[in-house]
């Protein structure tokens, strides 16, 4: 039997990477303004559609913005799980096909995550540094997604 050496398990791990290069992703390339995009329920500002855009879109969207680095694996792995994710907890390309408990269920998440600093992730700011969000653009999307839960909510008030 052959002995394992550290020569062996480089050339072994070496093959790995290699091989998984060749391990196909599915990129998120559709359309982030499609017709089910929340923009298609409320009133978005231009102001909001740029920070949405710039710091959000790349993971809570049907469209990603792929970097060059995107190409190497195990890299490419990482982005479309947190993107598959991202999608998963909101997809602003999708939040009309959600119901009106779910809306206003994200919208409130949405406003937590912000005020706990807990979005953007900081492993994609430390990036995509344009997509930190300043403290004036905080304070404007949060005050946002209240409103447009008021908003929501008052538009079904009537179905009640």
């Amino acid at each position: 039997m052959k002995k394992l050496t550290l020569k062996n398990i480089g050339l072994g791990l070496l093959a790995i990477l290699l091989l998984i290069q060749f391990v196909p992703g599915d990129k998120n390339t559709g359309n982030e303004l499609g017709p089910n995009h929340i923009s298609t329920l409320v009133i978005m500002p231009d102001s909001i559609q740029h920070i949405l855009h710039t710091s959000c879109s790349d993971c809570h969207s049907n469209a990603t913005s792929y970097p060059w680095y995107s190409n190497i694996q195990p890299v490419r792995l990482w982005l479309d799980h947190h993107v598959d994710e991202g999608k998963h907890e909101l997809n602003f390309s999708e939040f009309a096909t959600y119901k009106k408990k779910r809306q206003l269920h994200k919208l409130d998440e949405m406003v937590e995550m912000i005020e706990e600093h807990e979005m953007p992730l900081s492993s994609y700011t430390l990036i995509h540094t344009d997509a930190v969000l300043s403290p004036e653009q905080q304070t404007t999307l949060i005050n946002w997604a209240k409103e447009t839960k008021r908003a929501l909510k008052d538009s079904t008030a009537h179905l009640q």
